[in-house]
């Protein structure tokens, strides 16, 4: 397991010019952790303490409505995931966060994360950066799928997540898309 934050540091840095020195007081509160396949970082109905910074692989967040998973989000390399239910609201997540590959990561508690943002400016304006861009996506997202027709949605996903696209399997890129599966697989077969 890689003890660096290369992919973090990179990602957390594209949003917001965090210094050295804010980097070192966020490093110094992480755990380094590793998941396989198919394990549930965050539990709908469950408390989550943790955020999971991700250096290596790809994890999906999604609902279960009447016994079916709805995908509703993709995170991969440099990504944070965490219940918003938690960090924001103090309550039991809504959803579930599985990982769809190994992970390899880094682990902070959501009390630590909180009180980093509420003490460090640069910390504080990295956070807002990365929630006002989760805001644009979730907003684009629902945008997309009222008016956008199926080809034109994945079209759309594919520049937003090439990651995604080459990595996950199917069946979640069409839940994500609010399409059947093939649905999806004819229009990737006519791309």
């Amino acid at each position: 397991m890689h003890h660096r934050m290369t992919n973090i540091t990179r990602t957390i840095r594209d949003a917001w010019p965090v210094s050295d020195l804010s980097l070192d007081l966020l490093r110094a509160a992480m755990t380094p952790c590793a998941f396989g396949k198919r394990h549930r970082l965050i539990e709908a109905g469950k408390r989550c303490p943790n955020a999971y910074f991700l250096e290596q692989g790809l994890t999906r967040s999604y609902w279960v409505v009447d016994g079916e998973e709805i995908t509703t989000s993709f995170s991969h390399e440099g990504g944070i995931v965490f219940s918003m239910d938690e960090l924001y609201y103090d309550r039991p997540s809504e959803e579930f966060v599985e990982t769809i590959e190994p992970v390899e990561g880094f682990s902070i508690s959501i009390d630590t994360l909180r009180r980093l943002f509420e003490e460090n400016l640069e910390i504080c304006n990295w956070g807002r950066i990365i929630h006002q861009n989760e805001y644009r996506r979730l907003h684009r997202s629902h945008k997309e799928r009222l008016t956008l027709p199926a080809k034109e949605r994945y079209e759309c996903f594919m520049q937003q997540f090439p990651e995604v696209c080459l990595r996950a399997n199917l069946g979640y890129i069409a839940s994500y898309l609010g399409i059947t599966l093939s649905t999806l697989s004819r229009l990737r077969g006519i791309r």
